[in-house]
């Protein structure tokens, strides 16, 4: 597993959002390559220096509407296991609340669990 050493200085998180509706506008769901456009997002923020790449599948905007486990699963899955695939440098991380979701990351290649509801 990988890890950082918290204390010796900043950490950047890219943030790939793989919802059609994240507050920052930048949702990856809709785009017409999924997987390309995550890809491309992911090597950009590397190359810009991220630390850790985080993939989420459900908006925590306010008055975003809450989706099932298994739709969180088919929309980050994909994203985590291609970015495993490329053995980049970085931390792959999950944002996600639930246990289905988090372990089926795990199992996928992720490294650490982002839960905004502190587990």
């Amino acid at each position: 597993m990988k890890s950082l050493p918290f204390g010796s200085r900043t950490f950047i998180m890219g943030i790939l959002n793989v919802t059609p509706d994240s507050f920052s506008g930048d949702g990856l769901l809709n785009t017409t390559d999924l997987l390309q456009t995550a890809r491309q997002q992911g090597l950009e923020f590397v190359a810009a220096g991220a630390d850790i790449l985080d993939i989420g599948g459900e908006s925590t905007r306010p008055g975003s509407q809450p989706v099932s486990a298994d739709e969180e699963i088919s929309r980050v899955l994909p994203v985590i296991e291609m970015l495993a695939s490329l053995d980049l440098d970085v931390i792959l991380s999950v944002d996600t609340y639930k246990s289905e979701v988090a372990e089926a990351a795990l199992q996928a290649g992720v490294d650490w669990i982002n839960d905004v509801w502190a587990l």
